[in-house]
């Protein structure tokens, strides 16, 4: 069972609180054992008020103690103009013990100003993109639905909860089970011309099997915490010799030279927009070491990173 907190800030949107609610309440109803241990709070006591006026009954985030699994911060409005030291304090607590934060909406707003997104890969509803342009700091703010980056888990509004939500329950507990609860919801793949920020698989890939689609969705989610490629097979529903023989089949490379591809572009992206230490972006590409990156680095692209960022030039 996972702790998960979601913490209201007045003027939330409803149906972004509810698109990141319902898949762990589904999971728990499919389930035999409580698989979600769900806890609202909110900064103002008792009650959290939406922005269209509906309410959750919440608990104040200060009387209770930051350890949870996952915290989530889900606020709409005007989340620059937040300036709550204790908020950001608890905020801060939470992060030294342990526990992985998320934003939904303008959530990352509140977490880049309690200095909780340094060097981390996030996302935020569109409107607020112009709330990273006044925030001192560099962002690495990325246009997509949602970014999971080691520890922080972030997402745009409305429905984009929802995939989110099924990216985190397939990593729990396997593809098969997380459709089960989008087929629940009817939620398909159809999107909004503006809601994705990156092409779909099909348009990159083709048409594909179910298993190496799910593999796919997995690895994008994951490129900071590589998952083996037993785990995504399990995750997937298929057995490692089934998911090897359907991705040469579709794509010419083995499982994990695919995911490894997907990490290293991750990593030249970070090179060539950003001035974080390659240290550190060989840590967000999801490598064990700078040396382990470069390494793999030069076998794919001709060179070393060291020489792209010199290429590239000053920021």
């Amino acid at each position: 069972m996972r702790r998960i907190a979601f913490l209201l800030l007045d003027g939330y949107a409803l149906l972004s609180t509810a698109s990141a609610l319902e898949p762990l309440r589904a999971a728990n109803l499919f389930s035999p054992t409580l698989r979600y241990d769900i806890t609202l709070l909110s900064a103002t006591g008792t009650e959290a008020r939406s922005s269209v006026g509906a309410s959750f009954q919440t608990r104040p985030f200060q009387d209770a103690i930051p350890l949870f699994d996952v915290l989530f911060v889900v606020a709409g409005g005007t989340p620059a103009r937040i300036t709550d030291p204790a908020l950001f304090a608890w905020l801060r607590q939470a992060d030294r013990n342990g526990v992985a934060l998320g934003g939904i909406s303008g959530g990352a707003v509140v977490l880049a100003k309690a200095g909780l997104l340094e060097n981390r890969r996030f996302t935020v509803h569109w409107h607020h993109y112009d709330d990273f342009e006044t925030l001192p700091g560099d962002w690495l703010l990325e246009r997509k639905l949602f970014v999971i980056d080691r520890d922080r888990y972030t997402c745009a509004g409305g429905s984009a909860p929802l995939d989110m939500m099924h990216a985190i329950i397939a990593r729990d507990h396997g593809t098969g089970f997380a459709q089960k609860i989008s087929d629940w919801f009817i939620q398909t793949e159809v999107r909004a011309a503006e809601a994705p920020q990156r092409n779909s698989l099909a348009a990159r890939y083709g048409p594909l099997p179910d298993g190496v689609a799910a593999a796919l969705e997995l690895m994008q989610s994951h490129i900071a915490d590589p998952l083996g490629q037993d785990q995504i097979a399990a995750l997937s529903g298929l057995s490692t010799r089934q998911l090897q023989r359907q991705f040469r089949e579709t794509t010419g490379r083995s499982v994990m030279e695919e995911y490894r591809r997907i990490r290293l572009e991750t990593g030249k992206e970070l090179i060539e927009t950003t001035r974080i230490p390659l240290a550190e972006i060989a840590q967000m590409a999801g490598f064990s070491s700078q040396a382990h990156f470069s390494d793999a680095f030069r076998k794919a692209f001709g060179m070393a990173p060291s020489a792209l960022r010199k290429k590239e030039g000053p920021a």
